[in-house]
């Protein structure tokens, strides 16, 4: 799971994003679960989580957070209100992550809302949703409708410290070392 978190997560470990997403393959749902509750153990000491949020057949798709971005991400302004319009109850990052698994489970086409607990800007989903994925300004990380320079700023950002923890990882630093504590 390492290589999985220095290729997707470097962003986030780095304290850069809120969150991100992953794939992965397992062969026993139990091994899973180990290998989740080893590296919370290891990481929540640096504000990270890991969450399954989604699993089907062998593979399970993987949510990489820190508790602290994501709390402040939904309480910025316009984003409960937004939520509350797909269910989402206004308590806290726990039930709202609950219901995100519900969404991805029950709904037909994946939930774009997901956008928010990624850190994306409340403009580009929104932007993303009226416009189903077209029209966009400028395509990375995320499609965007809004600031352009800001968010082709952050992917450049995002880009660079994702090569920089390559690197170091393939040098010998562990996820441990390369995570930041927020």
């Amino acid at each position: 799971m390492e290589d999985y978190l220095i290729e997707y997560c470097a962003p986030t470990l780095a304290s850069l994003k809120t969150a991100n997403l992953f794939n992965c393959r397992f062969y026993s749902e139990t091994e899973l679960n180990r290998q989740l509750a080893v590296w919370n153990e290891a990481l929540g000491q640096k504000g990270i989580a890991l969450l399954t949020l989604h699993r089907e057949e062998n593979k399970a798709l993987i949510y990489v957070y820190r508790k602290s971005r994501l709390e402040a991400d939904l309480n910025k302004e316009g984003v409960a209100d937004f939520l509350t319009r797909f269910g989402y109850e206004r308590r806290g990052p726990d039930s709202a992550l609950d219901f995100l698994k519900k969404r991805i489970r029950e709904e037909k086409n994946f939930p774009h809302e997901i956008g928010i607990f990624l850190g994306y800007p409340l403009g580009d989903v929104l932007g993303f949703i009226q416009n189903k994925g077209k029209n966009c300004k400028c395509a990375g990380c995320w499609k965007v409708y809004c600031d352009e320079c800001e968010a082709k700023r952050m992917f450049e950002k995002f880009g660079k410290c994702k090569s920089v923890y390559r690197n170091l990882w393939s040098q010998g630093r562990s996820v441990w070392q390369l995570t930041v504590t927020a």
